[in-house]
């Protein structure tokens, strides 16, 4: 397999190194990624040695790709939810980790290096990757990433998963919801906001376009939530994490996927910062947008999704894991 000076390669047990560079620049070179063969992954944390750890889990693409400070540091096979057995699609949060860990529910089959996602069975853990969704729901991974990716991520830690085609294209009108409107347009004015229920811990973002509502997760457990109104539809589903804030601006980068094995682009793949007119086109409670504002750190992540987030209605539903307090 081919890398131009990019990163590390770990083929099952041998490993190939060459000097550090991005992992998303040997996705987007030369297909690194997509030729992973099952058991296969990347792994380069020196790229980013320190900062907040984002996962997000592409079912169609049966990879899973790690951030660290909005950086990618890995890249891995998966197996997921073979059919009758879902993985569920959704953010969902880090609820409890252990290193030699046995299912309670499938005669007692080994669930190394386990980090739970819903206490109803699904969690990211080393497993057998025959090549295609095998599992019973949970995120199996090569033991080897299992084990590595272990030992940088910690509880409340935010996993998106997401069943998207075209992961790594941006919606037409992806929105970043926290602009005040400077135009004719009115923003919503309702809104909830209880930081008490979570004083500290990792921020998730949530935005619905088709519900046109916002859900903001702190350590898991949701603190507030808002209307926004948009200038634009949402017809994908893109993750964001936070590099800093400017004055009362927000810089979102957008986490880069590569396409799925065989899928078609039907418009050029976006990358970087939301820029300015992107941001304008979501409208809050200038309320809502400050709370939100006083509560973000870099690391914080944003998923603007097309997909409702209620449990009834038309459409697909995306789940957003709470942790009940």
């Amino acid at each position: 397999m081919k890398l131009q000076r990019t990163a590390l390669l770990f083929l099952a047990t041998s490993v190939l190194v060459a000097p550090a560079a991005a992992v998303a620049q040997v996705a987007t070179s030369d297909g690194a990624i997509e030729r992973l063969r099952p058991g296969e992954f990347l792994w380069a944390p020196d790229i980013a040695p320190a900062g907040p750890v984002t996962i997000v889990v592409s079912l169609p693409a049966q990879r899973a790709f790690v951030y660290r400070n909005g950086v990618p540091i890995g890249v891995s096979t998966v197996s997921t939810g073979k059919p009758g057995h879902a993985t569920p699609t959704g953010v969902f949060t880090i609820l409890q980790k252990k290193r030699d860990h046995t299912s309670n529910l499938y005669a007692n089959a080994p669930m190394p290096f386990m980090q739970r996602l819903t206490w109803d069975g699904v969690a990211l853990h080393g497993g057998r990757l025959p090549g295609y969704p095998a599992s019973h729901g949970c995120v199996r991974l090569p033991l080897d990433f299992a084990k590595r990716l272990f030992e940088v991520t910690s509880l409340g830690l935010t996993v998106i998963i997401t069943d998207e085609r075209d992961v790594p294209e941006v919606a037409p009108g992806a929105v970043a919801p926290f602009a005040t409107p400077a135009d004719d347009h009115r923003p919503p004015q309702r809104y909830e906001w209880r930081p008490e229920r979570a004083p500290a811990g990792p921020v998730s973002i949530v935005v619905s376009g088709r519900d046109r509502r916002i859900v903001v997760l702190r350590n898991g457990i949701r603190i507030g939530s808002s209307p926004v109104s948009l200038d634009a539809p949402v017809d994908r589903t893109e993750a964001f994490t936070l590099v800093g804030v400017e004055g009362e601006t927000p810089r979102w980068l957008r986490l880069p996927l590569p396409m799925p094995p065989g899928a078609q682009a039907t418009s050029p793949a976006r990358t970087g910062e939301i820029t300015p007119e992107e941001r304008a086109r979501g409208h809050v409670p200038d309320g809502f947008r400050r709370a939100v504002l006083s509560i973000l750190t870099p690391g914080a992540t944003m998923l603007v999704t097309r997909d409702t987030l209620a449990s009834s209605g038309t459409g697909r539903r995306l789940r957003v894991l709470e942790i009940d307090r």
